[in-house]
């Protein structure tokens, strides 16, 4: 397994394919929602992910939101239960750190899944909202 970190402008296109591919893989078609993926967010991300054999197995992205904020979200996992998503998420929090040096990380968490990012610091800092029709919670990592 190989950790690739790219901005947009850097992923090749195939790259690109296998990103998009397991976010419709996941949130698309195993949450079973309709939703815009493709927001524009992307050409300003960066792109944190683990490669097998060429093929996109865990994700996320980070963007700047507000000064000295950064975003991260479209967090993914094709394999579930082997630690590959805390693993993810402390290498995207490392890398968004060396190369954003944001004071802050805030993610937009659905909430079966604050436990997982409170393991690595995040605290919830909003009241539940639905987006895309699922229950979500706002939280934040002061770095």
């Amino acid at each position: 397994m190989k950790l690739v970190v790219k901005y947009f402008d850097d992923l090749t296109t195939k790259e690109l394919y296998e990103l998009l591919k397991a976010r419709i893989l996941i949130f698309v078609l195993e949450q079973n929602r309709v939703y815009q993926d493709l927001d524009d967010k992307d050409y300003h991300s960066l792109h944190v992910f683990f490669e097998d054999n060429g093929e996109v197995v865990a994700c996320l992205r980070a963007f700047l939101k507000e000064d000295n904020v950064v975003q991260i979200g479209r967090v993914l996992t094709l394999y579930h239960g082997n630690g590959l998503g805390g693993k993810l998420l402390k290498e995207g929090i490392a890398q968004i750190q060396n190369k954003m040096n944001p004071k802050k990380i805030y993610i937009e968490a659905q909430c079966y899944a604050t436990g997982f990012y409170e393991r690595e610091g995040f605290k919830i800092c909003s009241e539940e909202f639905l987006k895309d029709g699922i229950p979500h919670v706002a939280m934040d990592l002061k770095l």
